[in-house]
């Protein structure tokens, strides 16, 4: 099996290039509300599942260090795996593992009953996130289109 690109659930009209937000529950309700205005999660849904989400990180953090944090719940309101990403070029708090703020924030909202389709989604995630060259050129990227471009990019070339 060849697995999940970020084409396949990456929604690219919700990548905020540069949040509003300073801290970490600003971030995920900015991200949320990006991926329901492009009419990803159903009427009504979208503070529902930003609760969610900010309770899952509640639970524990999912600043994995090294200035990236993945928020990501399984909802019932979601239908199909989606994600939004987020940028702040001045760092967020998001009590990550290293202490370090997070500058690039990758949301992950999947079906409650297909855990198999979270699971090729966070893998294609964190497959990238822990290459170094990745991550540098996600923090450099200024733009919604740039960061797209990288996606697809890392979606042909593995070792991006």
């Amino acid at each position: 099996m060849n697995g999940m690109k970020f084409a396949d659930f990456v929604c690219f009209e919700a990548v905020i290039p540069e949040l509003g937000s300073k801290d970490r529950d600003g971030a995920i309700t900015e991200l949320v509300a990006a991926l329901d205005k492009a009419g990803r999660l159903g009427k009504g849904n979208c503070d529902k599942i930003t609760r969610a989400v900010i309770k899952r990180e509640n639970e524990a953090s999912t600043g994995m260090g090294k200035g990236i944090a993945v928020p990501h719940v399984k909802h019932k309101a979601v239908r199909d795996v989606v994600a939004a990403v987020g940028q702040s070029s001045k760092g967020i708090d998001f009590a990550a593992l290293d202490k370090q703020p997070v500058y690039s924030v990758i949301l992950l909202l999947s079906p409650a009953e297909d855990p198999d389709k979270h699971l090729q989604a966070m893998e294609q995630i964190f497959k990238h996130l822990q290459q170094e060259k990745f991550r540098k050129f996600l923090r450099q990227s200024q733009t919604a289109a740039q960061i797209e471009d990288l996606l697809k990019e890392a979606d042909v070339n593995p070792s991006l």
